[in-house]
């Protein structure tokens, strides 16, 4: 078993989780501006990507480029991982590989504590893939105590690239934003990721 064959029961009962879905996360959060090179960027690749459908194109096309967005404006500060295993604890089947992560280190050579945001790529199913981000953002979570650099928050997002969805795990209680955005909404996107790292945020 690893990270895609969790369900949502399966985790509620194994890692004594509350799941909960009664309010929208990030209304509050300002949009904010892009660079060019994203907007010309997926300009380019948005249509071909769709074209393609499959999750690997999502993923590179679409995905990949935000994220390497937010990790500009954060001047490099984070690190970003992309298709890493991520093998925190083979008996309790958290293990397996992550579309990509977030760590609050600017190392890239290793997966450093605290892994901060789990990012699932899927190809069209947002419901599908939201287990799956939750077990991946439980064994963050674990990664992060036994590395002795616990945060209180570990932030996850489900997205086809064409829409994103976002969640939180805290005190073991995962809240998930009953929203979806469009990536037509890409400043708001942009914005609700950098605020998951707000003491890095340029002023």
């Amino acid at each position: 078993m690893s990270y895609s064959n969790f369900s949502i029961e399966t985790l509620k009962e194994r890692f004594d989780l509350t799941i909960k879905q009664e309010r929208e996360l990030y209304l509050e959060i300002e949009a904010v501006g892009v660079s060019h090179l994203l907007k010309e960027t997926l300009k380019e690749n948005y249509p071909l990507a769709i074209a393609i459908h499959t999750e690997k194109a999502r993923s590179e096309m679409i995905v990949a480029p935000v994220l390497i967005e937010v990790r500009r404006q954060l001047n490099h500060q984070i690190s970003l991982f992309s298709g890493v295993e991520f093998n925190v604890d083979r008996k309790k089947d958290l293990k397996g590989v992550c579309d990509f992560l977030f760590c609050l280190s600017p190392e890239q050579l290793i997966i450093n504590a605290p892994v901060v945001t789990i990012v699932e790529a899927k190809n069209d199913n947002l419901k599908a893939g939201i287990p799956q981000c939750i077990a991946e953002m439980e064994a963050a979570r674990l990664f992060n105590v036994r590395k002795e650099n616990n945060i209180s928050t570990i932030y996850g997002i489900v997205t086809t690239g064409t829409s994103w969805q976002f969640l939180r795990l805290s005190n073991q209680v995962v809240e998930i934003d009953p929203l979806d955005y469009h990536i037509n909404d890409l400043e708001k996107i942009v914005g609700i990721i950098l605020s998951f790292f707000v003491p890095l945020k340029p002023q």
